[in-house]
């Protein structure tokens, strides 16, 4: 594995924490960090993150996480010692957001019956 992505892997398990454990915004109770892409000179970093809700809490979650870039950012180079931590950029993952909308909607397919029926009229 290249620096950058071990870095980024790095990254991902503490702002998982900062975010979870260490913000008291209420916005972000339904934030879940899902991946973190870190540019080849390690200055800039992207963490994509996943937010539960309405448009409006969707919103207001990212409002709360940009506001909160430069605590992240200096409590990512505390907990890492690191004396140059990369600006952190949130960014919302809409592909993981479509994944669990796509899995809610087989479960409740399945639950009434109908994925499996579909898939018997096929066979």
């Amino acid at each position: 594995m290249r620096r950058p992505e071990k870095f980024a892997e790095r990254i991902r398990e503490e702002v998982s924490e900062i975010v979870g454990y260490e913000l008291s915004d209420p916005r972000l109770l339904s934030v879940t960090v899902t991946d973190v892409v870190v540019a080849d000179n390690l200055r800039d970093a992207k963490v994509f993150v996943m937010v539960e809700g309405s448009e409006a809490e969707v919103k207001a979650a990212m409002m709360a996480l940009k506001n909160a870039e430069t605590y992240v950012r200096q409590q990512l180079a505390l907990s890492l010692d690191l004396h140059h931590a990369p600006h952190i950029h949130f960014v919302r993952d809409v592909v993981g957001e479509r994944a669990s909308r796509v899995d809610k909607i087989l479960r409740e397919l399945d639950e009434k019956g109908e994925f499996n029926k579909g898939k018997a009229d096929q066979d």
